[in-house]
């Protein structure tokens, strides 16, 4: 999962994309980068790293420019090296920068088919750097030197023709402006926000959620829909055009139960509203199902299921408490490369508060379960910390399958839930009792807050892949990729790789 911004301004926007990425943190603490165009030149910086860390002063006083993208990734697939992070540039036609978030699921295809038919070298693993240059031969077959909206239309219209998977997408373009397309499942959320600057002259921002609009003053205009691409001149002018024949929004329902942030809205969803419907369900669903337990405390895992578990506790007319103590220094395990380092840091990221735990019947929630290693981890905790019982609830339902469309899910096998019945995950994390949301409850939590979405991206939990080109080789290349093994020897062979480069030029 990534974050992305773009913003066309009437004044410096460096500032302000700064602000936005750190808003949009969540998404990747991996690597971050922004560009922006000064005077006919893109001005760049970007490397591995958190937000605060990446930019320096004396970087942000040369990211000179009132238009600019940025971008924070956790990488999905392949190689997390400094030269993957992103924004990317490529010099034809015009001078082209561009920022995504998700993944291609026929990206080794159209690699291929770059080299063929263009001769364009993708230099990189990033499926990024491929969707960068299937745009930018497609500005380079209309042959123009000036660009209209309708050109720029017609590349995004050609691009969604040939590229598959989930992407959401803000490229600029040295001498026109900034472009802004989503997938025609509208898989990955982007949303659009204006505000006026002091003269009255309109300012334009998209970005990955609506929270990073509210930080720096941009109103919400709507949702980028689905297929649709936004394009604004550097003089601030805005077109849109429907580049999709046929767009089915099916939005990934995973932001919802975990990735986005609580005061953002997505699709016309309140994330927290939404996770109070997940809780009001999954307690509804407890309460039919467990009602011979004696629990005497709901107790959420922290921080996205702090919600969901005091919906939950309302629901069954039990106590909430705070059993765990979050040390806010430490980043989401969730998306730490390496099944060893995820291991190690679940005891430095939580501490059990013992007195909330000794004697009691526990019941904890988490917003879902994925290896199940570090829920083993937190029940352990509680029974040390003197819980008489732990009981374990699932904000989501069971991760059966790998994520194809930009989240890390680990490899099949890595998955606790691929190939057990709810029973065995039980007694592998070591719960005395085991309960996980139903797949339409979930669906209804979102739902209700927009009648509109009838489709939802749910692979993870069942296997349907909505892009409908995912098969069983495509799977096993993904798992190849995405193993905690692979991921390990990359990272040795990366680290080997730059040490070699830095003998031979010291």
């Amino acid at each position: 999962m990534c974050g992305i911004v773009g913003i066309v301004g009437t004044t410096p926007v460096n500032q302000a994309l700064y602000d936005a990425l750190t808003v949009l943190q969540h998404r990747g603490q991996d690597a971050a980068g922004i560009v922006t165009v000064d005077e006919g030149h893109f001005r760049q910086r970007k490397a591995n790293g958190l937000v605060k860390d990446v930019f320096e002063v004396r970087h942000m006083q040369r990211l000179k420019g009132h238009i600019g993208i940025g971008h924070v990734r956790y990488p999905t697939a392949g190689s997390s090296s400094a030269a993957e992070a992103q924004p990317f540039y490529v010099n034809s036609p015009y001078g082209l920068a561009l920022a995504h978030n998700g993944n291609l699921t026929n990206a080794q295809f159209l690699k291929e088919e770059q080299f063929k038919r263009a001769r364009r070298h993708i230099n990189t693993t990033s499926d990024s750097e491929v969707l960068l240059n299937v745009l930018a031969h497609e500005l380079d077959l209309l042959d123009k030197i000036s660009l209209s909206p309708d050109d720029v239309f017609t590349a995004v219209r050609r691009t969604h023709e040939q590229v598959r998977g989930a992407y959401a997408v803000v490229t600029l373009i040295i001498g026109h402006g900034l472009l802004a397309f989503r997938d025609p499942n509208g898989i990955r959320p982007l949303i659009l926000g204006r505000r006026s600057d002091e003269l009255g002259r309109q300012e334009y921002m998209v970005a990955s959620e609506s929270v990073a609009l509210d930080a720096i003053g941009f109103d919400t205009v709507r949702d980028v829909a689905p297929g649709e691409a936004i394009y604004i001149t550097e003089q601030g002018q805005l077109f849109s055009m429907q580049c999709s024949e046929a767009p089915q929004h099916s939005p990934c329902i995973f932001e919802y139960v975990y990735f986005a942030r609580p005061d953002s809205f997505i699709d016309k969803v309140s994330v927290y509203g939404a996770r109070l419907n997940m809780g009001r369900k999954l307690g509804e669903k407890i309460a039919r199902e467990w009602e011979d337990l004696d629990i005497d405390v709901v107790i959420p895992i922290p921080e996205t299921s702090c919600d969901i578990a005091l919906e939950i506790a309302q629901r069954l007319d039990l106590p909430y408490r705070q059993g765990f103590v979050k040390n806010r220094y430490i980043g989401r395990t969730f998306i730490m490369p390496g099944q060893i380092q995820r291991k190690k840091s679940v005891r430095r990221k939580l501490n059990a508060i013992s007195s909330e735990f000794k004697g009691k019947r526990v019941l904890l929630v988490d917003d879902s379960i994925v290896r199940g290693t570090t829920s083993e981890q937190i029940i352990q905790m509680a029974r040390e910390a003197g819980a008489a019982k732990v009981y374990f609830a699932s904000a989501a339902p069971e991760i059966r399958f790998p994520n194809v469309y930009g989240i890390d899910m680990p490899s099949a096998n890595e998955l606790i839930a691929h190939g057990r019945e709810v029973e065995q995950i039980c007694k592998l994390i070591g719960a005395d009792g085991l309960i996980f949301q139903d797949l339409e409850d979930l669906q209804e939590a979102v739902r209700e807050l927009n009648p509109d979405l009838r489709h939802f991206e749910t692979s993870v939990f069942n296997g349907h892949y909505v892009t409908a080109d995912v098969d069983q080789g495509y799977l096993d290349h993904l798992n190849a990729m995405r193993s905690d093994d692979s991921k390990a020897v990359r990272e040795w062979q990366e680290g080997s790789s730059n040490l070699e480069i830095f003998n031979e030029g010291s």
